[in-house]
This record gives structure tokens, C-alpha cells and sequence, in this order.
């Protein structure tokens, strides 16, 4: 899925975390392509708007590192959105992401099933459901959709199915999430790893168009020496290294790839922002019919609409609608 872009000016390798960036890279010697993403502030704020469970706001985190990888193939127009819908404690996972890096997301869940929960792995707070993941692509219009099912799957288990089902790209994903202390207290950090086998005239990234390739294709590509050597050197990968701000994206490709030699492009930057406005919701509002907003008034005498997204609660005087 990742394609080179343009490389990287040329400068000194940077010793510590450059936070919220995504870094594209290659390592042309295996013919492989991906992207590393390293979430500090902006994961930390969007997994801070409500009193998620340490449990719940892991998942949500790396459901927002996993939109960043996959997202910021979109270069400067579009929007990728990652959604869950399953019939665990977490039955609804949403993160958006808007190009060229703005990105929001919130996780729906019950909390008393979670604080009764022994088992707190994603494939018990998921159950059984799926995972969509929706791209819309301004320049033309197109809005391609890949589903796949959530049946005991982590995310990253769930991508490498969509990869290998849909896209039919040999593909490794990596994601960490991990609570720090800071000068400033407690904060959340993220981060992720998408490794793809794309040889020259060869399996082709599509922009989460569903895969037409020819049935094995898939198979062979996965049993290539290039791909099984970049995917054990992937694997040593450990969750710490991604969320460690003292590594820089730089040399953690370094420690894993130096021997092939591995190419940097330049560095995208995301963060947080909400599409909710005061005057969006207005318009909604004034869609509705007025026995539908009578029924919207809350005990202060005014309707108050709270986003689902960034938590911010606006209010509404019915008045102002008649």
C-alpha cells in the first residue's frame, strides 16, 4: 500500500521520537515498502476525552496508529476511515482520517462489562463482528470499501487478513500502545510498523480497491526469499521500540534494516482535528422537525448535542429554530 514519495533532504539522523509523524520508507534491496508511525500528543488527546479503561483506550489507540499507516497513503486530498462493529464489550470502534493528516476517533463500549472482564484481549473485548476500512478519494470521486470479519482477530491480525484477502500484497503490521510518565504526568503514546513485499511489475498497492489477482498469486508472493527475509527482520520488531521516545523513526528502520540498507522519505505530520462545528450541528438541527426537537430538550429547557468524537458539548436554545 505505501508508495515512495519523495526522498528526504538530507540531514543529520534525528537521536530522539519525532511525535505525531508518519515516515515512509524502502528497502529497495528486498524490494519492500512501508511506514512507521509514532503518536505522542495527538493520540494522547484523543484517547483523553473520556474516562476510557486503560484496556479500551489501548485498542483505540492502535486503531488510530493503524488509520495512520493505512491513511496517509492519501496525499493531500481524501478520507480514510477505519471502523469496527462487533458484539463484544467494545462493540463499535470509529477513527477517521482526513488528508493531508488530521485525524479523530472514539471507542462505544459498556463499562460494566469491561470492569467484570478477566480476560481483557482484543479478541475478548472485540467478540465476533468486523472491520471496514472505507477510503474516498476527492480527485475522482471513488469510494472503494474492504470488510473482513473480527472473529478473535487483534487489529494488526485483522489487517494482515485484508491484505492478504483483498489486496493480495504481502503485508506485516506492528502496533504498540503504551501509557508513559512525563514531566507533565501520565500520557498515552502509540505507534505502528506496515511492511509490504512490492516487487517491480509485480503485486501492486490499489488504494483498498478489492484484489482481482489470479488465485495463488497471493500464496507465491508470500513464499518469496525477499519477503520471508524482510518479514523475520520485521518480527524482531519489539513494542517498546515503537513508543519509546528516546528512538527516532530513523534509527529504529536502522536497527532493523541496516544490513540491506533502508531508504527515508519524507516525514508527513497528523494531528488531532474534529470536523464538529456549531454551525453543522445548527444545520442538523434545523432538519429535523419540530415535535423531533421539542423531544431533543433536556431539563434545562435547551437541546444540548454532545460529539461522539472530541466530547464537546454545545448548546441550543429551541427558540432559535421556530
Amino acid at each position: 500500500m505505501p508508495r515512495g514519495g519523495d526522498p528526504a533532504p538530507s540531514r543529520p539522523v534525528a537521536l530522539h521520537s519525532e511525535d505525531d509523524r508518519v515516515l515512509p520508507f524502502a528497502v529497495e534491496a528486498l524490494d519492500l515498502r512501508g511506514r512507521v508511525v509514532r503518536l505522542g500528543p495527538t493520540v494522547n488527546s484523543i484517547l483523553s476525552h473520556y474516562a476510557y479503561p486503560p484496556q479500551v483506550a489501548r485498542l483505540l489507540g492502535e486503531a488510530v496508529a493503524l488509520a495512520a499507516l493505512l491513511g496517509s497513503i492519501l496525499e493531500s486530498h481524501g478520507r480514510f476511515q477505519l471502523q469496527t462493529r462487533s458484539d463484544g464489550p467494545v462493540d463499535m470502534l470509529v477513527v477517521d482520517y482526513d488528508a493531508p493528516g488530521k485525524l479523530r476517533g472514539f471507542a462505544r463500549f459498556d463499562a460494566d462489562q469491561v470492569a467484570e472482564m478477566r480476560d481483557a484481549s482484543p479478541a475478548a473485548l472485540f467478540g465476533r463482528g468486523h472491520l471496514a476500512l472505507t477510503i474516498e478519494r476527492e480527485e475522482d470521486a471513488a469510494r472503494y470499501q474492504g470488510v473482513v470479519p473480527l472473529e478473535g482477530e487483534s487489529l494488526a491480525e485483522a489487517a494482515h487478513i485484508y491484505f492478504r484477502q483483498s489486496e493480495q500484497i504481502p503485508s506485516f503490521v506492528r502496533l504498540a500502545v503504551a501509557e508513559i510518565v512525563t514531566p507533565q504526568g501520565w500520557s498515552w503514546r502509540a505507534g505502528g510498523l506496515l511492511l509490504q513485499y512490492l516487487p517491480p511489475g509485480g503485486a501492486r498497492a490499489r488504494d483498498l480497491h478489492p484484489g482481482d489477482a489470479p488465485e495463488g498469486v497471493g500464496e507465491l508472493l508470500e513464499e518469496n526469499d525477499h519477503w520471508t527475509e524482510g518479514q523475520a527482520l520485521a518480527a524482531t520488531l519489539e513494542d517498546h521500540e515503537l513508543v519509546d521516545p528516546a528512538l527516532s523513526g530513523e534509527r529504529l528502520l536502522y536497527r532493523l534494516f541496516h544490513e540491506r540498507g533502508v531508504k527515508v522519505f519524507a516525514e508527513r505530520t497528523v494531528e488531532e482535528f474534529c470536523r464538529c462545528s456549531r454551525e453543522r450541528i445548527d444545520k442538523l438541527l434545523k432538519s429535523f422537525s419540530p415535535q423531533e426537537r421539542r423531544d431533543m430538550i433536556g431539563d434545562d429547557g435547551r437541546i444540548g448535542v454532545t460529539c461522539e468524537f472530541c466530547g464537546t458539548l454545545r448548546s441550543f436554545d429551541p427558540a432559535d429554530f421556530d
